[in-house]
């Protein structure tokens, strides 16, 4: 079992942790024109798109050849002492596809935002809401799929943008329970006829 890590690599990736406190901070007092039924329709989306993000992930790691436990493709085998590791295993054009995946999926949730209020307040809130839930999602799409991660304990590369992002799994877990709890708290200043 790995040794609990209280800090992600590189060390700006720490910062997020600050993302939902501040936005909440921002947006208390003005509330959120931010509805229950579009907070559902992104949910549904998220959730689905979180799914989807895991099965390529399973399908990647299974192209490379990594097996994992009874047949199914492993999902993660590297020391946090070598964040680097992990891609040495990938060829370089997988990597890059991996990179453009990790692209498109911003571009995803940030277009998702983008419809769904006309204000950059609600439209952050949307975006944050959408990659909380996507977030989430995944990593309990993973579990069901694979059975990783095993711990919360476990390392992962977060991200690969601009250099590999790297933590254990409970650092993207608090962060997207503390987004959601952000946007949830903040006060709704839709009118009885919104959407």
């Amino acid at each position: 079992m790995e040794k609990f890590q209280a800090f992600a690599h590189p060390w700006w990736v720490n910062l997020l942790m600050i993302v939902p406190a501040a936005a909440f901070f921002l947006w208390r007092r003005k509330g959120l024109e931010f509805t229950p039924q579009k907070k559902l329709i992104i949910t549904a989306f998220a959730l689905a798109f979180g799914f989807v993000e895991a099965a390529v992930v399973v399908y990647l790691r299974a192209a490379v050849g990594l097996p994992g436990a009874n047949g199914a493709p492993e999902i993660r085998r590297f020391s946090a002492a070598d964040p680097q590791s992990p891609l040495t295993g990938f060829p370089p054009s997988l990597l890059t596809i991996e990179v453009l995946r990790e692209a498109a999926t911003m571009l995803m949730l940030l277009c998702t935002a983008l419809l769904a209020a006309p204000r950059a307040r609600e439209r952050w809130a949307a975006f944050l809401w959408a990659f909380a839930i996507w977030d989430i999602t995944y990593y309990a799409g993973l579990w069901a799929t694979v059975r990783w991660p095993t711990s919360l304990k476990e390392t992962d590369i977060l991200f690969l943008i601009p250099v590999p992002w790297v933590a254990q799994v409970w650092y993207p877990l608090v962060v997207s329970v503390l987004t959601l709890l952000a946007v949830s708290l903040v006060k709704s200043t839709a009118g009885p006829g919104a959407e």
